[in-house]
């Protein structure tokens, strides 16, 4: 079973139908325009609300930060390649992100968000050592794991060369790269290969990309962490788009 924490998490699920088992609000919690909107459509879709004492949410919740509300779900149902793929049929501009394991929830979560608000047809991630979809995860997706394709695959390389013969140029993201974000051809139908948090782009990646794109920096830190470089370059990608209109 899947717990999802959060007023927002909670209404994006319902929005989305994501099927839902029982909601559980904490005794005390004062009406607004949340909890209403939670009760209203937990009426809708015919999924129980039920109040319980706010120590039986503290018990259950991962991250503490669930606002009062908890939902209980089946376990997430990843999409596939294949309708990744299928989202992007026929488009001219597309974007597919591919996690090189990636195994923070955390991570996870904010790289859908950020795929969701740009317009991004989807997330690939693999089977093994990788994040999974928890409460923390669907915490900091702020519901866009209710609507993006996330899909879970065996082989990422073998992935990645699908959307290749789907005409799909492939760039990865390297702090080594000799092209920054502005100079590179993010542009038009691209998979942003991402790699791990501590490691980065694995060597099967690195050679399945056909271009690298680093971000440029001014600062001493050495980096960004991989949600917020993904947001960062999705966003050029973006942005390159606008200018075409």
């Amino acid at each position: 079973m899947l717990i999802i924490e959060g007023r927002n998490s909670v209404i994006e699920a319902l929005r989305a139908g994501v099927p839902l088992r029982n909601i559980f609000i904490a005794e005390g919690t004062k009406p607004d325009r949340g909890i209403d909107e939670i009760v209203r459509q937990a009426g809708v879709a015919r999924v129980p609300v039920k109040r319980v004492p706010r120590r039986d949410i503290d018990s259950r919740s991962e991250r503490g930060a669930h606002q009062g509300v908890l939902a209980e779900a089946d376990p997430y149902r990843f999409a596939s390649l294949d309708d990744v793929l299928s989202a992007a049929e026929g488009k001219v501009r597309s974007l597919i992100i591919a996690l090189d394991h990636v195994t923070d929830p955390g991570n996870l979560g904010a790289v859908c968000r950020s795929a969701e608000v740009v317009g991004a047809d989807g997330v690939i991630v693999a089977k093994r050592r990788s994040a999974a979809v928890t409460p923390a995860a669907y915490k900091t997706s702020a519901g866009a794991l209710a609507h993006v394709h996330l899909a879970q695959e065996p082989n990422l390389v073998r992935s990645i060369e699908r959307c290749k013969e789907a005409g799909y140029w492939v760039a990865g993201a390297s702090e080594r790269a000799e092209q920054n974000v502005w100079e590179a051809p993010l542009d038009g139908r691209v998979v942003l290969v991402m790699g791990s948090e501590g490691a980065g782009l694995s060597r099967l990646a690195l050679e399945a990309c056909d271009f690298l794109v680093r971000l440029p920096q001014a600062g001493k830190v050495g980096s960004l962490n991989v949600a917020q470089a993904t947001t960062a370059i999705a966003y050029e990608w973006l942005r390159r788009g606008a200018q075409q209109k």
